[in-house]
C-alpha cells in the first residue's frame, strides 16, 4: 500500500477566494477535507473599546466602518439601542426613510456578494453585471449624506436630512452630449424619483442573473449538495439571517420582532428546502425581489407624507443651521451636543436588526454618562464562520471556496 500524508495547508490571507483577511488552516487528506481553522483578528480595530470612549453620537462613523457593504443597517440598530435608553420617539417619516434604506443597503449587501461568490466560483461576468446596479444605489446614498459608504445618516431621534429634490447629474467636457442624457434620463426627478426609476428597472435586472446562474449547469454542480446544514443544526449553532433561512427555518426579525414600520410593510420571507450553497443563493436572490417591493411601498407612502425627519428635542438632536445662527439658545444646544454629547440613563438594553447577514445586535450599559459604559456588537457572520469547520469536513478542496462564498461574510463586524 502506498503511504500517504496529510498536507497542512494555509488558505489565505492573501488568496484571491479568502473573502477579507481570513487565515483559514486547512488538513487535507489529498484534495479531501479533514479540518478547517478559521484564525482571525488580522482586521481587528477595537470599535468596541473605542466607543466607549467617546461621546454617544461621536460612534456612528465607527458602526458604517463594521461591515463595509451594509452601511446604514450597521448604524440602524447603534441608534435603536440609544433611542431605547433615551425613549426618544422618531418621526414617522424618519421611520420610513430608514426602511426604505435597510432595504436599498440588503440589495446593495446581495449584489455585491452574488458577484463575488460567482467570481469565486468561475462566473466571471457577474461581477460586472452586479456593479452595474450597485452605482444606482451607491448614488442614493451619496444624494443623501454626501458619502458613497459610510454615510452616518442615521442618528438617534431620526435621520441626519430629509430626500433632496434633485438628484445629482452626470457632466463630462469629453462625452457626447447624447451619451450625458441618456445616462441623465433618470436623473431630472427627485431622489425619490430615481429610486422608483430603480425599482421598475431592477427585477428584470435580477431575471438577467438568474438566466446566467440558476438553472447553469455548472453553477449547479458547483452548489448543489455542498456544505448542507440541516434546519435543527443551523439553530444550534445559532445561524441567522440568510444562512438560517436557507435551511428552511422562516425566522426573520422583521416579521418575527417587527421594529420601524415593518408590521405595516407586505413581504414575503424566501426559505430553502436543503440547506445547501444553492438555497442560500436563491434565498438571497428572491430576498432582493421582496427588498425592491419594500421599497416601492416606502417611496408611495413617502410621496403622500411629508413632514418632520429628526426629533425636536435639542438636548438629543441638533438645532437647524438657520436657528443655531440666529437663536443664542439653539447656538448653546449646538455647541453642548456637538463637544459633550448627551447623557444615556443609566441601564442595559439589546437591540437587533434583520441585517442583509442575519441578526445584528447592539447591547448597550450606560452608567448615567454621556458615552456607553459597554458596548457588545453581535455579529451576524461570527457564528457562520465559526461553522466552516464543520460544514467543510468531507469536501473537496474547491468546494471549501463555495462554502466561505456562500456564508457571506466581512471580516470588519467578526474582527471588530
Amino acid at each position: 500500500m502506498t503511504e500517504t500524508k496529510d498536507y497542512i495547508l494555509n488558505f489565505g490571507p492573501q488568496h484571491p477566494a479568502a473573502h477579507g483577511v481570513l487565515r483559514l488552516i486547512l488538513e487535507l487528506d489529498g484534495e479531501v477535507v479533514k479540518k478547517a481553522d478559521p484564525h482571525i483578528g488580522l482586521l481587528h480595530r477595537a470599535t468596541e473599546k473605542l466607543a466607549e470612549t467617546k461621546p454617544f453620537n461621536q460612534s456612528i462613523g465607527y458602526m458604517d466602518r463594521l461591515d463595509y457593504v451594509s452601511m446604514m443597517c450597521n448604524e440602524h440598530a447603534y441608534v435603536l439601542a440609544i433611542e431605547k435608553m433615551l425613549g426618544v420617539d422618531v418621526p414617522e417619516r424618519a421611520q420610513y426613510i430608514r426602511v426604505m434604506f435597510d432595504e436599498i443597503t440588503r440589495i446593495l449587501n446581495h449584489l455585491l456578494w452574488l458577484g463575488a461568490h460567482g467570481l469565486d466560483l468561475g462566473a466571471m461576468s457577474m461581477f460586472l453585471y452586479t456593479f452595474r446596479e450597485r452605482e444606482d444605489l451607491l448614488d442614493c446614498y451619496e444624494a443623501v449624506s454626501g458619502a458613497r459608504m459610510h454615510a452616518s445618516y442615521y442618528r438617534p431621534g431620526g435621520v441626519y436630512r430629509d430626500l433632496p429634490h434633485v438628484m445629482p447629474k452626470y457632466q463630462s467636457p469629453v462625452r457626447h452630449a447624447a451619451d450625458i442624457d441618456q445616462m441623465n434620463q433618470a436623473r431630472h426627478g427627485s431622489l425619490l424619483d430615481f429610486i422608483d426609476d430603480f425599482t421598475q428597472r431592477f427585477p428584470s435586472r435580477i431575471d438577467e442573473y438568474e438566466t446566467l446562474l440558476t438553472d447553469n449547469r455548472i453553477w449547479k454542480q458547483r452548489t448543489v449538495g455542498i456544505g448542507i446544514v440541516s434546519p435543527e443544526r443551523a439553530i444550534q449553532l445559532g445561524f441567522t439571517g440568510p444562512m438560517l433561512r436557507g435551511s428552511g427555518v422562516a425566522w426573520d426579525l422583521r416579521k418575527k420582532q417587527p421594529y420601524e414600520v415593518y408590521e405595516k410593510l407586505t413581504f414575503d420571507i424566501p426559505i430553502g428546502s436543503n440547506g445547501d450553497c444553492y438555497d442560500r443563493y436563491l434565498v438571497r436572490v428572491e430576498e432582493m425581489r421582496q427588498s425592491n417591493q419594500l421599497i416601492q411601498q416606502c417611496i408611495a407612502w413617502l410621496r403622500e407624507n411629508p413632514g418632520p425627519v429628526i426629533a425636536e428635542n435639542h438636548k438629543i438632536t441638533p438645532p437647524s443651521r438657520l436657528s443655531m445662527k440666529s437663536n443664542m439658545e439653539s447656538l448653546i444646544h449646538h455647541f453642548k451636543l456637538f463637544t459633550e454629547g448627551f447623557c444615556v440613563p443609566a441601564g442595559e438594553c439589546y437591540a437587533a436588526i434583520e441585517h442583509p447577514k442575519g441578526e445584528f445586535g447592539i447591547y448597550l450599559v450606560s452608567d448615567g454618562a454621556n458615552k456607553p459604559y459597554r458596548l457588545k456588537i453581535r455579529a451576524a457572520g461570527f457564528s457562520h464562520l465559526a461553522a466552516l469547520d464543520e460544514m467543510s469536513r468531507g469536501h473537496m478542496l474547491a468546494d471549501v471556496v463555495a462554502i466561505l462564498s456562500s456564508q457571506d461574510i466581512v471580516f470588519g463586524e467578526i474582527d471588530r
